[in-house]
């Protein structure tokens, strides 16, 4: 499934005589099994376009797509994994990750079946009985990728997933992310302040500008690898992509 922006752009309006543009005029497509991630300074609309693509609130102007529909509201073919676990406290960490395979209908053995095979995908294998407050901030973020993993969408939008990860466990899992979305076919959307992530893991890369967020550049990455990041990693290419990814926001930060 493909994703596609015409046009869009949304307001906040906190004050009626002064609304807040998060975004303007985004026009951009996501082909079918692409990666692309949007870079940009920190209040720039990177996580409204998410928003916007999981259909939790409409764009002012302009209209969002999934496979040629427009997005009106939450969509079953879409997974999205927000920076903030949201782990429901009350229930162990399978039971968790069980949880949008529970709403969807799915039998008991089949989703404790989905939901161990994630777990053991994000290292989490051994703590599957434990309760969130049991587990630290990076292992609660990974139970929160294995939650969204488990219903198997057709499109995937990140929300800064690796961020609360110590390095090792963040190179482990990008690798091994990178290995399985590219194996599915997955469409992927990713947000991320780290710019050599971007690189790594993406076919594309688009860089916004200060709020109200624009596209100031697009920057395909011509590397093998997207499928094993660990190997891309070792490439020189990576270093000039992330240089030219870090120029981009310091015109666009020396412009204002």
């Amino acid at each position: 499934m493909a994703l596609e922006y015409r046009g869009v752009s949304k307001d906040f309006v906190t004050n009626p005589d002064n609304p807040l543009t998060a975004v303007r005029d985004i026009n951009f497509r996501v082909e079918e099994g692409e990666f692309v991630s949007i870079v940009g300074p920190s209040g720039c609309g990177k996580s409204t376009i998410l928003s916007m693509t999981a259909g939790l609130y409409q764009p002012t102007r302009g209209e969002v797509f999934v496979s040629d529909e427009r997005v009106v509201g939450p969509n079953a073919h879409v997974g999205f994994m927000l920076q903030k676990d949201l782990l429901l406290p009350w229930r162990s960490i399978v039971a968790n990750v069980e949880f949008g395979l529970e709403a969807r209908g799915v039998g008991k053995a089949e989703r404790r079946e989905r939901a161990m095979k994630e777990l053991r995908h994000c290292h989490l294998a051994g703590f599957e009985n434990h309760f969130p407050y049991q587990l630290s901030g990076g292992m609660r973020q990974r139970a929160a990728l294995a939650r969204t993993l488990a219903i198997d969408p057709e499109i995937i939008l990140l929300d800064e997933p690796f961020s609360a990860l110590d390095a090792q466990t963040k190179l482990l899992l990008q690798n091994s992310f990178g290995g399985t979305i590219a194996a599915a076919g997955k469409t992927t959307l990713l947000i991320t302040h780290d710019l050599a992530e971007a690189v790594l893991m993406s076919d594309r890369i688009l860089v916004l500008s200060e709020r109200p967020g624009t596209i100031v550049a697009e920057i395909r990455i011509d590397l093998p690898h997207r499928d094993q990041p660990l190997k891309r990693r070792v490439l020189p290419e990576v270093s000039r992509y992330a240089a030219e990814l870090f120029g981009h926001l310091k015109l666009e930060e020396k412009a204002l």
